[in-house]
């Protein structure tokens, strides 16, 4: 059996951004948070930048809501040409950072601000999972 090759650009994983990929690969959301203030942040930083405090990795609740949303009708890269038209959509969780994703499960036409969503993850290399968000 072979196996289908992803041809989308894939994120390229930093020693920062290293432990955010590895517990999207276990389907766990992480975001960091401060430990000195307890602000949530992503992407990933070496230093707080609210309070310059160390930051720790922490799961995330997983659930947030659709900040702003765009639908594309245009294939900016060729490997998105047979979805169109496509969301791409800023999700706000519940713990306050905001992450680039796309909505799932949904037309796009019934996708809204404010929309309460849940992160699911989609394998899409042996080495990569991508977190995605469906309607709750």
């Amino acid at each position: 059996m072979s196996e289908k090759i992803y041809k989308k650009p894939l994120p390229k994983i930093t020693r920062q951004s290293k432990p955010f990929w590895d517990a999207a690969k276990r389907h766990e959301l992480m975001v960091q948070q401060c430990a000195e203030c307890g602000w949530y942040h992503l992407p990933a930083a070496e230093l707080c930048p609210k309070c310059s405090g160390e930051l720790e990795w922490v799961h995330a609740s997983g659930k947030g809501k659709v900040h702003t949303f765009t639908i594309f009708h245009v294939p900016y890269h060729p490997a998105f040409k047979d979805e169109l038209p496509y969301n791409v959509s800023i999700i706000e969780l519940e713990e306050g950072p905001l992450l680039l994703s796309n909505v799932i499960n949904c037309k796009n036409e019934d996708i809204n601000t404010g929309m309460p969503v849940q992160v699911t993850f989609e394998d899409v290399t042996p080495e990569i999972s991508l977190h995605r968000f469906e309607p709750v």
